[in-house]
């Protein structure tokens, strides 16, 4: 018999999926039941996802200054506020947990209507649009790199890192040792669906201008979109280097901690999962992110000495081949900034949170869970 239900709530993307994955892994083991509402795009990553039962809850963007779109928003999200309050109703959660994305916007507003207790994860440095819209509202905040400061949200702010999945963990368990000269070189790249095509138009003309003996020691996994694929591989084959290249891998965690080095987005999961595994990495903070969220994320990182943050404005192919270069032929300072980087993860961060959500579900305040872990 389980201990109650826990309904998560998080947006269609990997980014907000993998984190309400980690936590549902915890409660599982402890016991409870686990429901996830989220959007139609989550499909391709909920397949695996360990929910008893995956409710897909209409939203909708508020980004829009246009009026009509802006009341269509509106509509929809009411719309979804209503069904999740029929989730909500039937399956008795003792307590919802949202893990930012507008989709989360309806089962939490709709949680806090009917009492039942709340808690919101911010992943990242900056709260997002979606998380400030709740804030207000839920009994409480946890941070992945949120600091418990002075702000208005500040009381009810309590850091627990961003929970990584499983697999994050079993990876973790792989030590890194950087390559010699001569020996082969794997090179992981990554920016998820909104920020690959930087990547797939200059990293392989970066590894074009490598010196020949370089290009011959690299292996290179790269995600790209799908209409990106294709002349990224050929270029790749051009130069005479071994890549691998997909718009998805389904083993990511094992593919970091195979690499000598990263080359990424800086995300929340992706900056909580480097670290974690303790991987040296060059962060490029995608350009267009909201609130600038992506390069707070990666000066967190590169504050401890696990990563170097170079903005997308200054690489040029010919500054990313240089950054290579440099790197290929210093293993000491790959092997310092992988210690940096395992220094600065927070494997318990899923323990964390779910000590957290135990807490809220039982009725306690931020300040009551603060006393039992004084």
């Amino acid at each position: 018999m389980s201990r109650g239900v826990i309904l998560l709530a998080a947006g269609g993307t990997g980014g907000h999926l993998f984190p309400a994955e980690a936590l549902a892994h915890e409660l599982i083991e402890r016991g409870w039941e686990v429901h996830l509402a989220t959007d139609r795009r989550a499909e391709r990553y909920s397949g695996h996802f360990p929910a008893a039962d995956i409710h897909s809850i209409p939203s909708a963007t508020l980004g829009s200054k246009n009026p009509i779109a802006m009341l269509s928003a509106f509509w929809t999200i009411w719309q979804g506020v209503r069904q999740a309050g029929r989730v909500i109703a039937r399956i008795k959660p003792d307590a919802v947990v949202g893990f930012g994305g507008y989709p989360t916007l309806p089962p939490l507003y709709a949680a806090t209507r009917r009492k039942v207790p709340t808690l919101i994860h911010e992943q990242n440095a900056v709260m997002g649009r979606a998380n400030k819209a709740l804030a207000s509202r839920v009994d409480a905040i946890a941070g992945g790199f949120l600091a418990e400061s002075e702000s208005a949200a500040g009381a009810k702010t309590v850091t627990t890192g961003n929970p990584v999945r499983p697999q994050v963990l079993e990876a973790a368990k792989i030590s890194y040792t950087a390559p010699t000269d001569g020996e082969p070189f794997r090179l992981l790249v990554f920016g998820g669906s909104q920020g690959a095509q930087f990547f797939s138009d200059a990293v392989p003309a970066a590894i074009a201008l490598l010196p020949e003996a370089q290009r011959k020691r690299l292996a290179i996994t790269q995600q790209a979109r799908a209409e990106d694929v294709a002349r990224v591989k050929a270029a790749y084959a051009n130069l005479g280097v071994d890549a691998q290249v997909s718009p998805f891998f389904t083993d990511m965690a094992a593919r970091m901690a195979s690499a000598h080095l990263v080359m990424s987005r800086s995300g929340a999961s992706t900056v909580s999962e480097i670290a974690v595994i303790g991987r040296p990495a060059l962060l490029v903070p995608y350009p267009h992110a909201l609130d600038h969220d992506q390069a707070a994320n990666a000066a967190a990182l590169a504050a401890a000495g696990g990563a170097e943050v170079h903005p997308q404005s200054t690489l040029s192919p010919e500054g990313i081949a240089a950054l290579l270069d440099g790197l290929l032929g210093n293993p000491d300072r790959l092997t310092a900034m992988a210690t940096a980087a395992r220094s600065a993860g927070k494997p318990n961060a899923a323990r964390l949170l779910a000590d957290l959500t135990e807490a809220i579900a039982s009725g306690k305040t931020v300040s009551d869970y603060r006393r039992t872990r004084a």
